[in-house]
């Protein structure tokens, strides 16, 4: 008896565990927080990386006009929400805070929707709509 009801308690409690468990984020959504991510950090390298060959040189681009402040999030999150032909789309929330000279300035992070495509295997941004 004592047997039957720990094997029920365990297989309730592993049922309750895997609905409460976060549903996994997309390849798609993980590379565009890599790319928001790696434009805070200034980091040119990981920035490429996470870009189609056709949208890197606007990438770097939008990294250059930033080098003169220092940037934060706030509130960032991101999920998919749809397709376009072989794109995914994924929009994010929060803000990107800018610092210059003591001055902060918000970049609303919900105004842009990301184009993603897969490529090899490598999910990376195509452009922003």
């Amino acid at each position: 008896m004592k047997k039957l009801l720990f094997i029920c308690i365990f297989g309730l409690s592993s049922l309750l565990s895997a609905c409460g468990s976060s549903v996994a984020s997309s390849p798609a959504v993980g590379a565009v927080e890599g790319y928001v991510n790696a434009i805070v950090a200034n980091d040119a390298d990981k920035l490429s990386a996470l870009s189609c060959a056709d949208w890197e040189s606007d990438a770097l681009i939008e990294l250059d006009s930033l080098q003169a402040v220092t940037s934060t999030l706030e509130g960032f999150a991101c999920q998919e929400t749809g397709t376009d032909g072989e794109l995914t789309l994924v929009e994010c929330t929060g803000k990107m805070i800018l610092s210059y000279n003591g001055e902060n300035q918000e970049l609303d992070l919900s105004t842009r929707t990301y184009q993603v495509v897969e490529q090899s295997g490598d999910w990376l941004i195509c452009g922003v709509q």
